[in-house]
């Protein structure tokens, strides 16, 4: 009985990870054409919403204790939550802070109730088979699961669109990279799930999700055969400055370069100016910024305004930046209090990282170094209910917690 409930709840993760990708609204899509999607979509995030909050409850001391490993995640938290105090849109603020109430349980229940081990192979499965998926797909419904019109013969897979496609195949690989070997086929697995992810990436034409994945790459590869090992001091702290100098000095110098190289205009597809006009708006809010999901919503005059910046009537959706996206939804303290969050968690991550040679507590290192890379050009940080604010809550609470592999514990 122990072992199917436990492989219940297994199952369980791997089906709310999955939604959180956004998976479903196209893979719903493949399996029963348009009307079904949004139905069943709202059924499976009440569903894994309620089931979340129960397993927290029916393990409320570990969930205290595990919730305690980071006070200004919290903080900030309620800050979302309380945005639609200043929103220019109430109703609308309110309405998506049930999202952040979604991340924020089933992220709390993933990294009170499994060590980071389990985490690891959990997301990996996760992704395994969202390529699966995505291949499944693309040989029945080509018209669905690859571009048509906007990027003719790129792939989407399951999923909305191709650079969400090639940073979903970056978790991915990052997952295989640290998934660890505790029997011969895991190395099988192991290789197997990295070159399907790289396919994957490949598939899609994200030339950007290219770049991230490799950079990534190098610098795990790096560090896990050249980092020092002498006793944890002062140097240890230097060195991690010194890769973060190193790393944020070449995108930063190098960004134009890089995408200029691979046929992209220097301006990152208008991004910078977009963001020009954005920060220019954000000085009437910088605070505590305009509540959460308003700056966007297309019947605001701020998106067609931004998109009026590029021309064409065009209505820009975000702001291709989410560290800029984090500051129009709560302001330059909001964004302080996660980039202090951050910072926390990724000196424990790197301390974690160096204290060990196991490949699983690579992961919030490689996570929270992709994190940051990937919201320079995309907004993939707390926009809507997603994967990433998922897995960067979870992998937050989880990096000091050294436990024994999880067991089911009932009432």
């Amino acid at each position: 009985m122990r072992k199917h409930l436990e492989i219940a709840e297994k199952a369980f993760v791997i089906l709310g990870l999955t939604f959180f990708t956004g998976a479903f609204d196209i893979g719903l899509t493949l399996a029963t054409g348009p009307l079904l999607p949004g139905i069943i979509t709202t059924l499976l995030r009440y569903l894994i919403w309620l089931t979340s909050l129960v397993l927290i409850c029916l393990n409320w001391k570990d969930a205290l204790r595990t919730a305690n490993q980071d006070k200004i995640l919290w903080i900030l938290t309620l800050i979302i939550l309380l945005s639609f105090i200043w929103s220019g849109d109430i109703q609308l603020t309110l309405k998506s802070s049930r999202e952040v109430w979604q991340m924020t349980s089933f992220s709390l229940y993933f990294a009170t109730r499994f060590s980071l081990k389990e985490q690891v192979r959990l997301i990996a499965c996760t992704f395994a088979i969202g390529a699966l998926l995505s291949i499944v797909g693309a040989l029945i419904l080509p018209s669905v699961a690859i571009h048509q019109l906007d990027h003719p013969g790129a792939w989407r897979g399951i999923y909305e669109y191709k650079n969400t496609f090639g940073s979903m195949m970056i978790i991915s690989s990052l997952a295989f990279f640290c998934l660890p070997i505790d029997k011969p086929q895991h190395r099988l697995y192991k290789w197997a799930g990295i070159s399907l992810s790289l396919t994957m990436i490949l598939l899609s034409t994200s030339k950007t999700s290219l770049v991230v994945y490799f950079l990534i790459i190098l610098i795990l590869i790096f560090y896990r055969n050249f980092r020092w090992r002498g006793k944890i001091t002062v140097v240890f702290l230097d060195l991690g400055v010194l890769i973060l100098a190193c790393v944020g000095t070449l995108v930063i110098s190098y960004w134009v370069d890089i995408i200029t190289g691979l046929g992209r205009d220097p301006t990152l597809t208008g991004r910078t100016i977009l963001w020009g006009v954005i920060l220019f708006r954000l000085n009437e809010r910088p605070w505590l910024g305009f509540g959460r999901d308003v700056y966007w919503t297309p019947a605001g005059k701020y998106a067609r305004e931004a998109g009026q910046a590029l021309g064409n009537g065009f209505i820009a959706p975000h702001a291709h930046n989410g560290f800029i996206d984090f500051a129009l939804e709560v302001g330059f303290i909001g964004l302080s209090l996660f980039l202090l969050s951050y910072a926390i968690a990724f000196g424990r991550a790197l301390k974690r990282a160096y204290a060990t040679n196991n490949s699983e507590d690579l992961w919030p290192f490689a996570f929270l170094i992709f994190l940051a890379m990937n919201n320079m050009t995309e907004s993939y940080l707390l926009r809507h209910a997603n994967i990433y604010w998922v897995l960067y809550v979870s992998t937050a609470l989880s990096i000091l917690i050294r436990k024994q592999p999880s067991q089911l514990k009932t009432r």
